[in-house]
């Protein structure tokens, strides 16, 4: 995924199916300079990571 969907996904009041290592994942925030996207997953909510947005896959 880029940086530009990235944000559009996060911004969209759509609910946008995206993976991150084969598992559904909401994007919570996106940082255009570090290229990194803030997430959690659904089944663990309450476990947010930073990863590289070129990693999440739009389903």
């Amino acid at each position: 995924m880029n940086v530009g969907r990235a944000k559009e996904i996060v911004e969209s009041a759509d609910i946008i199916s995206v993976t991150y290592e084969g598992s559904p994942v909401i994007i919570q925030h996106v940082d255009e300079k570090s290229k990194m996207a803030r997430i959690y997953s659904k089944s663990e909510p309450d476990l947010e990571r930073d990863v590289p947005i070129l990693n999440l896959i739009e389903e």
